[in-house]
């Protein structure tokens, strides 16, 4: 201890007469100790450091983070801009909301005129199933009636088997697409509702 102080005061008293240009660092080595210089050596110009004036005074401190620290940072900020243009995006929502809509039973009629779109696309689905269904299983039935007879089944037959039951995917594909798409405007109007009333009251 006596000599760490020793050497501090030796630093220090060489700042003194240095010239007022000249500069001084302080850096702490891998093992804990604390150097004063002209110089940092190259190893630990990486490192955190501080400058120093001719008096000894502290001029820049100059911290290096680690990488582990730079990405922490990276992510702070990243998270930081993602809610920044969240909130953003909420205060331009809020404001088309109350501009749209004088009342909740506007709101109300616009969700009736997106959702009769939905319907009318959801029954003209459910009744191109029906008929794909049915051609499927009069398909299924004449290749079963065929080889019960022993008899191959014919390659027409087989393309109609697999362009049916081709057929009957895709729509039933389109039916869970339709029945999502009326989900999700259900639920974009019943949000749009609720934040209405809390921003106007009404």
């Amino acid at each position: 201890m006596i000599k760490l102080k020793l050497l501090v005061a030796l630093a220090i008293g060489i700042t003194f007469s240095l010239p007022a240009a000249a500069k001084m660092y302080k850096w702490v080595d891998d093992k804990g100790t604390t150097h004063y210089g002209e110089t940092i050596p190259p190893e630990y110009a990486n490192k955190n450091r501080t400058e120093l004036d001719k008096s000894g005074r502290v001029v820049e401190k100059k911290e290096v983070l680690t990488p582990e620290e730079r990405r922490a940072n990276e992510e702070a900020e990243t998270k930081k801009r993602a809610a920044d243009e969240a909130a953003l995006e909420a205060k331009r929502r809020d404001k088309a909301l109350v501009n749209t809509y004088s009342n909740e039973k506007e709101i109300d009629l616009a969700r009736s005129r997106n959702l009769q779109q939905i319907d009318a696309r959801v029954s003209s689905i459910n009744s191109l199933l029906k008929t794909a269904n049915d051609n499927l299983l009069k398909y299924q039935k004449e290749s079963g009636d065929v080889a019960k007879a022993g008899k191959p089944i014919p390659a027409a037959l087989k393309d109609d088997l697999r362009e049916s039951q081709a057929r009957l995917d895709k729509l039933k594909q389109d039916l869970e697409k339709a029945n999502a798409e009326k989900a999700a405007i259900e639920a974009r109007y019943d949000a749009d509702k609720a934040r209405y009333k809390e921003l106007t009251g009404k």
